[in-house]
């Protein structure tokens, strides 16, 4: 159960992260921003009693970083170069790697 919860801490940080970004100036899109903020951390805190902290934390920020650099490219039109998106699949093997070697 604590890894469906820190998938879920790693996905509110996405919407956080993108929350920022498409604010703008909005007072309802800063709000939803923030409650997401709130809810990623409070997820995490849940996640941690279980699993180890470096684990935990190393994979909660490397899900807000791969999912946002895709919502980057998909929603504002970031750049899909090679590298970069070669860059975001280490990450990406990172994540799976701590999820594979963490009991």
């Amino acid at each position: 159960m604590a890894w469906i919860i820190l998938l879920a801490a790693g996905l509110f940080e996405v919407v956080w992260a993108v929350g920022l970004k498409a604010a703008n100036g909005r007072p309802l899109i800063l709000a939803i921003t923030i409650a997401a903020m709130i809810a990623s951390v409070a997820l995490l805190y849940l996640a941690l009693r279980d699993l180890p902290l470096g684990t935990a934390y190393a994979i909660w920020t490397g899900i807000g970083a791969v999912g946002t650099v895709l919502v980057g490219i998909v929603w504002f039109g970031e750049s899909a170069d090679p590298l970069r998106v070669a860059c975001i699949a280490l990450i990406f093997a990172g994540i799976a790697g701590l999820k594979w070697a963490t009991p």
